[in-house]
Formats: structure tokens, C-alpha cells, sequence
């Protein structure tokens, strides 16, 4: 007898082959049949009408955090995804000395948009080395599938503490301390090494997430300790100063697949072929034997946000004033002249990375405070402006002004043409993840870009086939990342499934919960279409809820393809 049978599916491998109708038994976790199956099971599912496929790899999220106290990784799960890797941009919560627990969250909260209170309260501090770390994950049991990121910040805070966000160049015993962190995360079976250089990655107070500020030196000093091991890969926000040429040095350097993201690196309307030629180097640098990659978004990049927490405008110099400002103080540096003039000034010659380039088509009004400009919800700031006939920057500031800084924003930035995205989506050097599930919790939620990307690019737009676009959620990304097993639909495969309806399958609008610890809120989505997903072949959600399991089924990965 089965533990688990679903009938009658149309089964996706997960390869690209063509699909089939058929019937997929599960035994301990494993698939055991593909076909016709006529033994009994404790469990049938009637799956007549609906797709089946591996289920979605999710190779950038942010749960180092929240898996400590959340073990479902929500919502994640309900999304499809049933691997995912955490600690990317080299931001977590691991390795981390006792007295240094409340800077690394305080860092945290503001790189990755995360509520403070909601760290303070939640997170379960049961270890300080990474090793203690992975083995408090498998006591919890997560929901999905997990592998983490040795990261670049983290280890450099808990070498040099407080001055990781301070001095630039670390000592040579500093930095002797790092490679051995790195080292000991890696034979604690880290799936490789994370860090940042992006421009828009601060923390706390506004000062710099502490790689941001390392040298170059540093960076390739503590990579090697991959090349070293032989094994792991390599992922970095870039930014401008971690150019594609730097990054293709590394990974010739170290033998190991090595990984961009970057703002850079996605569709803009300002510099229309700026992302395209960051895939072109990749390919290039591929073609030369060098395993360089562009981790890819399927999603608009959107951002809410209200002046109280301008985060997303926070790498232009004359945002500096209000980094350690109190909100009540504020109001007089919005309505200076001289601070808006800088601003503008900032506009004309924006920095390279910077988020919001002066565009103001590309923010819009999400929920005004006051009745006032309730009809402005919805719409841009420059169509606004162009109704009361007025400068869209002033606009901006002073309709914030007079709701007492309380109207919520939308930016969406990048990503915002289907036209120039489609092309990046298609391109042989991308890899399509980029969710930061876990992360901007306040402000966003892009955890169900799976779904997102077989309801609008597969059914919507019919960029690709579904056979295909499956392999570009599923088998591609894991084998990039070298996520063994992983990925597919087939006999002696981990029983990893997501069963839905391609008819209707997608996410829903954004939606407020207030379910974070100590009261936090955060932003979610519901999924649309789905109808059961399997990890290690044990359901986690039923496509409606959550089913409850004391431990979840999910494995802490640590064995990776060499």
C-alpha cells in the first residue's frame, strides 16, 4: 500500500519534456511510480483536470529570521514553494556572539525591511555559531526544504562588532577570523557564500551594512575559501563597484557558480539596455568557461512606503539629514526648500544602483490619510501634478506634508514593461528567483512569483510554454545552485509536488495581517489556483490552509552537487 497517490494528473517533469496523464505514488517521502497505478494508498487524491510539478526552488529569501519562531516560512508554502535558501546578500542572523544579537536584528530590520519589535520579540536565539544555528533549524522542522547562506555582514559583524559598519579595511587577524567563519559555515554544509555591495543595502541608523563598505581585497579573500573547499556558490548584490567583470574574476578565480543581483540588471525605462548588457557579459563570460549568472525577477519591482521611513530614497545624499531624525522632525527638513533643491539635484545626477531615478509615472498614491486626496489613490504623482498643475517633486512632499507624513506610497521602479522584461526573462544566463520572501515585510511581498510567473508569462502573455516555464521554476534554478535531487518530477525523486489548475493559477492583491510576534504587521499574498503542495511527499497546504504538523517536513540541506 501507498502512503500517497494522486490520480489522473497531468504530470510535468520538471525537464522541459512534454507532459502526460497519469497517476504518481509516494513511499517515504520518494517517488516510487509514474503511470498506471493500481495498488491501494492511505492517502488518494483525485487529481482529474489539474496539473502536477515539482515544486517551486526558491534560490533568494530572506527567513534567517523568521524561521526561528515561524515554521512554516509563510507563506511561502502556500505559494508553491517547497525549497528555499535563505541568508542571501549575506544578511542573517548567523554566526552571531551573544552581545552582538541586538545590533545584528537592529541591521536587519532596516536592510530588509523587517519589523524590530517583531525580532526583538521572535526570534529564538538557541545557538551562536553557524553549526548551532543549522542544527536549531532541523529542531524545528521547517515546512520546506531549507539551505542557508554564509553571509558576508554577518561574519564581518561578528568578528569586529560594531565597527563592521565603521572601518573599511579589517585587520589582517580580522580578516584571518572571517575565512575561518566562512570555512566553519561551509563544513557546517552552507550552500556557499553571500555578500553585498549594493549602494541601497544600509542598516541601522542609516549607516552601511558592513560589506557594503569592504574592500575588494576582502571579498576575494574570503570567496576562496570556496574555491578552497571545492564546493558552494557565490551570490552578490552587486551593485556598481562588483561590476560583471569583477564578478566573472571570481568566479574564474574560485571554479564556482557565481551569481548577480542587481537593480542594474532589470528592466528600466531610463537605461533601457543597461540589463540586457549585464546578461550579455554573463553569456560572455560563460562562453569562456567562467559559471556566471543573473538571478532574474518575473515581477514588477514595487515598493510601498511613507515618508516616516523613506527607505527606498535613502542612498540620495540629501536624504542623509533624516537618518537619525526622529518622525517629528521631519516635516521642517520635507518643507525646506533647500532640502528639496538638493533632492532635485540628487535627480539630475543620480548615483549608479539607485532605486528611484526621478521618473514620478513610477509612484504612485496607494492609500491617502485624509479624505482630502482619497480620489488620488491609485493614481501617479505626476498625473496628479499634472491635474494641479504643479512640480511633481513638490506634489510628492506636500501632500505627505499635510496627511502628517501618514499617505502610503507605491514605487514601482523596475521591471515594469513586459516588452523589456520578456527578453531578460528568455536570456540563457538568467535564473528566475529573486522573491526576498521574508523580507520588506511591511511594504511588500513577492514570495508567489512562481505562480505570478505561470499565471502572466505562461497563460497570460503565452511567452513560454508551460513545459517549459515549470523547468525555469524548478530543475534550472536548483541546478544552477547545485541543489541535488531537487527540482523534478520523477521516480526516486524527493516527493516535492505542487498541484494546481494552469487555468486559473496566480496571486492575489497584496493584504495586511498583523500576525508577526509582539503585533507586527506584514504584507502577504494569498495563491490562486492551487490545490495541494507536498514537500518530502507530506502536505503542507491544502491550497486554502496550512496543514498543522508539530515538526514540518522539510530537509536542512547541506549536501550539494560538487
Amino acid at each position: 500500500m501507498h502512503d500517497l497517490l494522486i490520480r489522473g494528473a497531468e504530470v510535468f517533469d520538471g525537464q522541459g519534456r512534454p507532459s502526460i496523464i497519469a497517476d504518481v505514488a509516494v513511499d517515504q517521502g520518494k517517488i516510487t511510480c509514474i503511470g498506471k497505478v493500481t495498488e491501494p494508498a492511505r492517502e488518494t487524491v483525485d487529481a482529474s483536470g489539474l496539473s502536477l510539478m515539482p515544486g517551486i526552488v526558491d534560490l533568494h529569501t530572506h527567513y534567517d529570521a523568521q524561521i526561528t519562531w515561524d515554521n512554516t516560512m509563510s507563506p511561502s508554502p502556500s505559494l508553491g514553494v517547497t525549497t528555499a535558501v535563505i541568508g542571501n546578500c549575506g544578511f542573517g542572523i548567523a554566526p552571531c556572539p551573544a552581545n552582538l544579537r541586538e545590533t545584528m536584528l537592529k541591521n536587519l530590520s532596516v536592510v530588509e525591511g523587517m519589523d524590530l519589535q517583531a525580532l526583538l520579540t521572535g526570534v529564538n536565539w538557541g545557538f551562536e555559531s553557524f553549526g548551532q544555528y543549522m542544527d536549531q533549524i532541523r529542531d524545528i522542522g521547517p515546512y520546506v526544504n531549507t539551505a542557508v547562506f554564509a553571509g558576508h555582514s554577518v561574519i564581518r559583524t561578528a568578528v569586529m562588532g560594531e565597527d563592521a559598519s565603521n572601518d573599511a579595511v579589517a585587520t589582517s587577524a580580522q580578516l584571518q577570523a572571517m575565512r575561518q567563519l566562512v570555512k566553519e559555515a561551509m563544513d557546517a554544509g552552507a550552500i556557499g557564500f553571500a555578500s553585498s555591495f549594493s549602494p541601497n543595502h544600509s542598516g541601522f541608523g542609516g549607516r552601511p551594512m558592513p560589506s557594503t563598505i569592504a574592500s575588494e581585497d576582502e571579498l576575494r579573500a574570503l570567496t576562496d575559501v570556496l574555491g578552497e573547499c571545492g564546493k558552494g556558490v557565490f551570490m552578490m548584490a552587486t551593485g556598481s563597484r562588483a561590476s560583471p567583470e569583477v564578478m566573472e574574476s571570481i568566479a574564474a578565480q574560485t571554479k564556482r557558480p557565481t551569481f548577480i543581483s542587481t537593480v542594474l540588471g532589470m528592466y528600466n525605462e531610463a537605461t533601457p539596455t543597461l540589463g540586457m548588457e549585464y546578461y550579455e557579459k554573463c553569456a560572455a563570460a560563460q562562453d569562456r568557461g567562467h559559471p556566471l549568472y543573473m538571478l532574474t525577477s518575473c515581477q514588477p519591482l514595487s515598493f510601498d512606503f511613507s515618508l516616516t521611513d523613506p527607505y527606498i530614497l535613502l542612498s540620495h545624499s540629501a536624504f542623509d539629514p533624516i537618518k537619525d531624525m526622529d518622525v517629528k522632525d521631519m516635516h521642517k527638513v520635507y518643507a525646506d526648500p533647500g532640502f528639496r533643491a538638493a533632492f532635485r539635484e540628487n535627480l539630475r545626477h543620480p548615483k549608479p544602483g539607485i532605486l528611484f531615478l526621478g521618473n514620478w509615472a513610477n509612484i504612485e498614491i496607494n492609500q491617502a490619510a485624509t479624505p482630502e486626496f482619497a480620489a488620488f489613490e491609485g493614481q501617479t504623482i505626476k498625473q496628479i501634478a499634472a491635474k494641479l498643475n504643479q512640480d511633481p517633486l513638490d506634489v510628492f512632499f506636500d501632500i505627505a506634508l499635510k496627511e502628517n507624513l501618514m499617505t502610503q506610497f507605491v514605487g514601482k521602479f523596475f521591471n515594469n514593461s513586459d516588452e523589456g522584461v520578456a527578453p531578460l526573462l528568455k536570456h540563457r544566463a538568467g535564473v528566475i528567483t529573486l522573491s526576498d520572501a521574508g523580507a520588506h515585510l511591511i511594504y511588500m511581498c513577492d514570495a508567489g512569483f512562481g505562480l505570478h510567473f505561470l499565471g502572466h508569462w505562461v497563460r497570460e502573455t503565452g511567452q513560454f510554454s508551460l513545459a517549459e516555464g515549470i523547468r525555469r521554476l524548478t530543475s534550472h534554478p536548483a541546478d544552477c545552485f547545485k541543489i541535488a535531487g531537487r527540482g523534478r518530477l520523477v521516480e526516486g525523486a524527493a516527493a516535492d509536488m505542487l498541484l494546481f489548475d494552469p487555468k486559473t493559477v496566480g496571486i492575489s492583491r497584496l493584504q495586511k495581517r498583523a500576525d508577526l510576534p509582539g503585533g507586527g504587521s506584514r504584507m502577504v499574498r494569498e495563491p490562486k489556483g492551487v490545490h495541494g503542495v507536498w514537500v518530502n511527499g507530506v502536505k503542507v497546504h491544502d491550497g486554502r490552509d496550512y496543514v498543522k504538523h508539530a515538526k514540518g517536513p522539510g530537509s536542512v540541506l547541506t549536501q550539494f552537487d560538487r
